[in-house]
C-alpha cells in the first residue's frame, strides 16, 4: 500500500498539533534556567510518567527492538520488563537523594559527591555520547524507517527525512525547553502507544486464519514457540544471519546479571531520562510518575517485539527459515545478509491501510521526535549548567544561560544531521547500541553506586574507576570479536562482560579508597538519614503490582 494524500493530511495535522502545543505551554517560561531546563519544577506525575516513556521509546525500540524480535524473539523484551523493576529501584533509592540535593544535572551530583574536575570530565563525555551516538543513531534509524515506509527504501528521501525530523524536534524544543518537551510528550506517548497497537493488531489479523487477533497470537506462538522463550539456552535460537542468540541474551543474565548494569545506568544516571523526574512538583509526585512509566514498560513489548515476531512468521518457508524467494526481497542486502531491522517498516508498508498509515507514521515520528527533543534539551542542560556556567559566565544572567542552551542544542543538532548519513547498516541496531554503550556504562555505574551508598569512596578512587573501567571493558571485548587470537583473552557474552567490568571496577575503587585514607568516611559523602527512602502508599502498591505482573510474565514465558 502506498502512502496516500489522506495519510499525508493526518501526518501534517499531527505535526502542527505537537508544535502548537509545545509553543503554547512554553510561552513566557524561558526566562530563567529553572524554567527552561527544569520546566519550573512544576511537572505532575502523569506528565513525568508519559515523558519518561516518550523520551525512552524511539527508533531504537520501534525499529531496532522489532528487528531484534525478528531475529531473537520475545527474549529481547527483558530490556523492557526488567526496566519496570529498575524504575522502582530508581524511584525508591536514587530519586530521594537527587531531589534532596536540588540537582539540575547528573554530572552535578558528581561535583556534590566527588569533585568539580570529575564532573567536568563526565559532562564532556555525556555531551559527546548524546551527540555522536544517541542523536545520530535516532536520526539515522528514523530516516531509514521513513524512507522505507513513505519512499521506495532506496534512500531517495533519506536525507530529506533526517532534516525533516531534526527541524520538527527543533521547532518546539529549542524555544520551549523542558516544558515544551514534557507536555508534548503526554500527547506523543498516547499516540505512539495507539499507533503501535494498531500495527500489532492489524498484523495479528493478517497472520490469523480467521482474522481474530487472539487466534493470531496463538498462531505465531504455535509456529515459532522458540521465539517466545525468555531465558535462552546456548543454541536454542539461531538468528537469520547464523548467530547464536545466547550471545546477545545469555540465559539468567537478563534477570540477575549484566542487564542490571545496562538498566541501572540508563534509568538512574542518564540525563535525558532522569531530567524530567528532577522537574517534578515534589518527590512523591516524581515517584508516582516513575511507577506509571513502570506500568507502561510492561506494555511496550506488545508494540515493539511482537511485530518483529509476526514479520518473521510471515516471511519464513515451511521449515521456518528466512530464504530468498520466499522472504520479501527488502529483508536482504546486496550481499545476501538479512536486514532484521526492516521488520516494523515492512509491516507498516504492507498491511496498514490509508489514513491509519498516516496515524501509525505519526506514532513512529512521535517516538523519534520526542527522543530527539529530550536529547537536545539534556545536551543543552549539561553544557550550560556544568561547563558554561562554572567556567565561562562572568556574572549571573539567567537569560544568557537560556540563550546558551538554545545555541548548544542547535549546534548539537547540526552535527548530528551531518553525521547521521555516515552510519551504515548495523544489523540489529538496538543490540549494537546496548553493546557499545556497555563499554563505558559499568565504570560510570560503579562511580555512582559507591558514591551514593558507600561513604568511604574517595574522589581519587572515582577518577581511577572511570579510567580503568575502559581498558577492563576493552579486554573483555577483544575475545568475542576476534581482535586477537590468544588464550589470554576470554570469550564472554557482552552482558557478562558488563557485569564483570562493573564488579572489578568497584573492587579497584574500594582498594584505592582504603589505600588512600585507610577507610575514613569522606567529608562529601551522602548521609543516608532515617526515613529518606520512605515511600508513599501509592508507590508501594503500584510497585507490588508491577513485581507481581513481572513474576507472572516470566513464569509464563520461561
Amino acid at each position: 500500500m502506498e502512502f496516500e494524500l489522506l495519510d499525508l493530511i493526518v501526518f501534517i495535522a499531527y505535526a502542527l498539533l505537537i508544535i502548537g502545543i509545545g509553543l503554547w505551554v512554553s510561552r513566557g517560561k524561558g526566562e530563567t534556567s529553572e524554567d527552561y531546563f527544569l520546566a519550573s519544577k512544576s511537572l505532575p506525575w502523569w506528565a513525568i510518567g508519559a515523558s519518561l516513556i516518550a523520551a525512552n521509546i524511539s527508533a531504537e525500540q520501534f525499529i531496532g527492538m522489532s528487528g531484534s524480535g525478528f531475529a531473537l524473539g520475545l527474549a529481547i523484551a527483558s530490556y523492557e520488563w526488567m526496566a519496570a523493576l529498575t524504575l522502582i529501584i530508581v524511584g525508591k533509592f536514587f530519586l530521594p537523594i537527587f531531589i534532596e540535593k536540588k540537582l539540575y544535572t547528573i554530572p552535578e551530583f558528581i561535583e556534590v559527591r566527588y569533585s568539580k574536575n570529575l564532573k567536568t570530565i563526565l559532562a564532556v563525555f555525556w555531551i559527546c555520547l548524546f551527540i555522536f551516538v544517541n542523536l545520530t543513531s535516532v536520526l539515522y534509524l528514523g530516516a531509514t524507517a521513513l524512507d522505507t515506509i513513505i519512499g521506495t527504501g532506496d534512500g531517495s528521501i533519506f536525507m530529506e527525512s533526517i532534516i525533516g525530523l531534526a527541524l520538527f524536534a527543533a521547532a518546539y524544543s529549542l524555544y520551549g525547553g523542558l516544558s515544551a518537551v514534557a507536555w508534548t510528550d503526554v500527547v506523543q506517548v498516547v499516540l505512539l502507544v495507539a499507533g503501535g497497537l494498531i500495527t500489532t493488531f492489524i498484523a495479528l489479523e493478517h497472520v490469523s486464519p480467521d482474522g481474530n487477533i487472539f487466534h493470531g497470537m496463538a498462531t505465531i506462538y504455535e509456529q515459532v514457540p522458540a521465539k517466545f522463550s525468555m531465558i535462552l539456552d546456548k543454541g536454542e535460537i539461531i538468528t537469520p544471519n547464523g548467530k547464536d542468540a545466547w550471545w546477545d541474551l545469555p540465559g539468567l543474565a537478563v534477570l540477575v546479571g549484566g542487564m542490571w548494569v545496562a538498566n541501572l545506568y540508563y534509568w538512574g544516571f542518564n540525563q535525558y531520562i532522569i531530567q524530567r523526574t528532577l522537574a517534578a512538583k515534589s518527590l512523591r509526585e516524581s515517584q508516582k510518575g516513575i511507577v506509571l512509566a513502570g506500568f507502561l514498560k510492561l506494555l511496550i513489548p506488545l508494540i515493539t517485539v511482537i511485530p518483529g515476531i509476526i514479520a518473521f512468521v510471515l516471511n519464513t518457508d515451511a521449515g521456518g527459515n528466512i530464504v530468498q524467494g520466499v522472504t520479501d526481497p527488502s529483508f536482504f542486502t546486496a550481499s545476501g545478509n538479512v536486514i532484521n531491522d526492516n521488520a516494523a517498516p515492512w509491516l507498516i508498508k504492507q498491511f496498514i491501510p490509508a489514513g491509519l498509515k498516516g496515524l501509525v507514521l505519526a506514532a513512529l515520528a512521535a517516538a523519534i521526535v520526542s527522543s530527539l527533543a529530550s536529547m537536545l534539551n539534556s545536551t543543552a542542560t549539561i553544557f550550560t549548567m556544568d561547563i558554561y556556567k562554572p567556567f565561562f559566565q562572568k556574572k549571573k544572567n539567567e537569560q544568557q544561560l537560556v540563550n546558551v542552551g538554545r545555541i548548544t542544542a542547535s549546534i548539537a543538532l547540526v552535527i548530528a544531521i551531518i553525521l547521521a548519513p555516515q552510519l551504515k547498516s548495523l544489523g540489529q541496531v538496538f543490540q549494537y547500541i546496548q553493546e557499545y554503550t556497555g563499554v563505558v556504562s559499568p565504570g560510570i555505574l560503579a562511580v555512582f553506586i559507591l558514591g551514593l551508598f558507600w561513604r568511604k569512596t574517595t574522589n581519587r578512587a572515582a577518577i581511577w574507576g572511570v579510567l580503568v573501567s575502559i581498558p577492563i571493558a576493552l579486554y573483555f571485548k577483544v575475545g568475542p570479536n576476534g581482535w586477537i587470537d590468544s588464550p589470554f583473552f576470554v570469550t564472554w557474552p557482552f552482558m557478562h562482560q558488563m557485569m564483570a567490568t562493573w564488579i572489578l571496577t568497584m573492587i579497584i575503587m574500594v582498594i584505592i579508597s582504603y589505600a588512600e585514607t585507610g577507610g575514613t568516611i569522606q567529608e562529601k559523602s551522602i548521609k543516608l538519614t532515617k526515613g529518606l527512602f520512605k515511600t508513599g502508599p501509592v508507590f508501594n502498591i503500584c510497585s507490588f503490582a508491577i513485581i507481581l505482573i513481572l513474576t507472572m510474565l516470566y513464569a509464563l514465558f520461561w
